[in-house]
């Protein structure tokens, strides 16, 4: 197939940290939204754009745990809100565009890995609801205040190589497995991207899906100490294998993303190591991007989909 998904030359790869990547950036003036921006990848993601300049609202669940995580870094506003109920989602937004202001940076770190079988809402998959839903629903909701030139990012898992969408099943009501319940909600967060930055390019903005490594972080709460061996995550003594990266290694590609004039003009892609991706060429859990995260088709199927369950489609 023809595509775009292909390296480009960024300078910078696995061992690149979020730092490197925004050196020499300024980004005074401008508005971020990290979803999951307290804790992990995300708080790296948060700290080294205020750094930069940035003012960086920080949508929480658990606020009082945010705003204690984030305490010293400046330029940082917290919110509450919950991705795996709509409500939540709705009043955030609302609350948002009230205050008038524009979004330049939007990225979708928040998330939830593996978890035991849990609804939400109406009996939706919570991962599937959390990683994908809660996010289209946020970003269609915040699209009138998404200004020309932003960019939207989307932190999907090289995990999607573990399912496909799964169209006649899609909230696991014949039997749940949490890795590919993990795996559905990772390849929806590249189609996602993939379509929102089809209806969105007119505008100006952008959207990229991406892979940010291995890393050892809260993500990972619901594995034990053998997964993490299975995963390659940890050694038979229990400690990280060597591609393991840090947490500012692991925030360096979604602020790349977010940020780099290498991508200008771009957009619709999955990332990985600081570089765009290939496509992945075998199954398994291996480098690059599986097809059918990619399809244009699929992405704008699951777009209806999505938009038929959250009741929020900005490009109706």
């Amino acid at each position: 197939m023809t595509t775009p998904q292909h390296k480009i030359g960024s300078g910078f790869g696995a061992a690149s940290t979020a730092a490197e990547v925004l050196d020499g950036i300024d980004l005074t003036g401008k508005l971020a939204i990290v979803t999951g921006g307290y804790s992990g990848i995300g708080l790296e993601t948060t700290r080294v754009l205020t750094l930069a300049g940035a003012h960086v609202v920080v949508p929480a669940r658990r606020r009082g745990i945010a705003e204690e995580a984030l305490t010293g870094i400046d330029g940082v506003e917290v919110d509450e809100l919950d991705l795996g109920d709509l409500d939540s989602v709705r009043t955030f937004a609302e609350r948002f565009l009230a205050s008038g202001r524009g979004i330049d940076l939007f990225i979708g770190s928040a998330g939830v890995m593996a978890c035991p079988e849990s609804r939400v809402g109406p009996g939706w998959e919570a991962q599937f609801a959390t990683n994908h839903l809660g996010h289209f629903a946020l970003v269609n909701r915040l699209w009138p205040a998404i200004a020309p030139g932003a960019r939207v990012v989307s932190v999907s898992s090289r995990g999607h190589h573990f399912s496909d969408i799964r169209w006649d099943d899609l909230q696991f009501g014949d039997g749940y497995d949490k890795w590919q319940a993990y795996g559905q909600a990772k390849t929806a967060n590249v189609l996602f991207a993939v379509h929102l930055d089809a209806l969105a390019k007119a505008r100006g903005v952008r959207a990229f899906a991406l892979h940010p490594g291995s890393i050892l972080t809260k993500l990972g709460r619901h594995l034990d100490r053998q997964e993490l061996i299975d995963l390659g995550a940890l050694d038979e003594s229990g400690d990280p294998m060597g591609h393991v990266k840090t947490p500012e290694q692991g925030a360096a590609t979604q602020v790349w993303a977010a940020t780099s004039s290498r991508l200008d003009g771009m957009g619709g892609v999955y990332c990985e190591d600081c570089d765009v991706a290939e496509l992945a060429v075998a199954d398994g859990l291996r480098a690059g991007v599986r097809d059918y995260a990619i399809d244009p088709a699929q992405a704008a199927r699951l777009w209806t989909l999505s938009a038929e369950l959250t009741g929020v489609n900005a490009f109706a």
